[in-house]
């Protein structure tokens, strides 16, 4: 029996709440190591530079997770919500495994391969969240991914306010919390997300998806674009407390970091509200002129007064993530429905290993350049970001397909 559309709609609006909490939850995975980073410096003695080490590692594990997920179809042919609910717990356990590894066998490459099977979880959680929001937020999808990488931007600084919080915490405890909220968030999906929604579920692999990226007009503008903002934003996420590092310590840093890299949800959300009026590659536009800016203007502000240094941090934080859910968007949008899962974990892939080069170039550049010299060069990701985004600014309307209503669930 066809269900009324305005129960559909109520079920719809009551699920997004769950997704993106899950989102939020799943994610305080992604930076735990680099929160606790300090602790972990005294505890196994290595080098600072370590840090630039285990944000690869857990950006190898995502790429390698991703690129499996991709070519085996797994959120198109499964059911999303027990491939979340799978990395979810597993992504927790190895995270966790940190905290509980006996002290006297922790070392840094134990850290290091854990960190590698952390991210590989991780590309069941934020590709796999994004498909199931496309499933149920057909219409609108700029403004619910809005909310969604919102979470897992506010997921992601969120080690860095438990850090602040519990200052006087041992850094396992730190790790356990991080492990429990994504243990959380996977349950909450399996029990509070029904399997459905508008996207057909595929019957074989979509080998297809790399072909459509590569010579789909519109899929490749939006996929070019996503790859220049991933250029930026990871790094930048990487050298925030190192930034803050020249004028704050302490629990003081760690909330501040927290601060810069959750404001990123703030660009989300409001990306995500705009994108209804101004169309989602308008606003990744934006978003995208803003934060070259921020990278371009870095030399004046580094020495400038506590004032302008904390507006250009807040900017910059907003900026550098408010794009993201846009060009998420714009690639489902594009996508044939049945390989939409497929689409988005393989773009995600190959933005992460663009974000790998750019982490481990700035990290091994850092001490002989130093910020003022380095940070301008963030810019050249969101610059050619805007280049490749060219065809759909000059029609905006042709940057999204619509959804054919015969494959719509009423």
């Amino acid at each position: 029996m066809t269900e009324p559309n305005t129960l559909i709609r109520l079920r719809r609006r009551s699920l997004l709440p769950v997704i993106v909490a899950a989102q939020f939850a799943g994610t305080s995975l992604w930076f735990a190591v680099n929160a606790v980073m300090p602790d972990l410096q005294r505890e196994l003695g290595v080098p600072a530079a370590a840090v630039g080490s285990l944000s690869t590692a857990i950006q190898l594990g995502f790429i390698a997770g991703t690129l499996v997920f991709a070519l085996l179809s797994l959120a198109d042919r499964y059911p999303p919500r027990w491939v979340f609910l799978a990395c979810a717990l597993l992504g927790a356990a190895c995270n966790g495994a940190v905290a509980v590894w006996p002290t006297n066998h922790l070392d840094l490459a134990t850290v290091w391969w854990l960190r590698l099977a952390t991210g590989f979880c991780l590309a069941g959680i934020y590709p796999v969240g994004m498909k199931i929001a496309a499933a149920w937020y057909p219409q609108g999808l700029g403004q619910a991914l809005g909310w969604l990488v919102g979470a897992l931007v506010l997921g992601t600084a969120l080690p860095h306010g438990l850090r602040a919080l519990g200052a006087e915490w041992p850094w396992s405890q730190v790790m356990l919390a991080s492990s429990a909220l994504a243990a959380l968030g996977g349950l909450a999906v399996w029990a509070g997300v029904p399997d459905g929604g508008d996207l057909p579920r595929a019957s074989a692999l979509q080998w297809q998806a790399l072909r459509l990226i590569a010579f789909d007009p519109r899929l490749r503008a939006s996929a070019l674009a996503y790859f220049g903002h991933m250029w930026e934003i990871y790094t930048l996420w990487v050298l925030v407390p190192l930034i803050l590092a020249t004028r704050l310590q302490g629990a003081a840093l760690s909330l501040a970091a927290f601060g810069v890299i959750g404001a990123g949800a703030i660009g989300c959300v409001l990306g995500g509200r705009a994108a209804i009026r101004y169309g989602s590659a308008r606003v990744a536009g934006i978003f995208l002129t803003v934060s070259a800016l921020c990278c371009l203007v870095a030399p004046l502000v580094l020495p400038a007064g506590n004032a302008w240094f904390a507006l250009w941090l807040m900017v910059w934080g907003i900026s550098v993530a408010g794009d993201s859910p846009q060009f998420s968007a714009l690639s489902a949008g594009n996508a044939p429905r049945e390989a939409v899962g497929s689409v988005l974990t393989l773009v995600n892939c190959i933005g992460f290993a663009i974000s790998i080069a750019s982490i481990e170039l700035f990290v091994h550049l850092l001490p002989q350049q130093g910020l003022g010299v380095l940070l301008p060069g963030l810019a050249l990701g969101p610059v050619l970001g805007l280049w490749a985004l060219r065809p759909l600014l000059a029609d905006p309307g042709a940057g999204q397909r619509p959804i054919p209503a015969a494959s719509r669930r009423r």
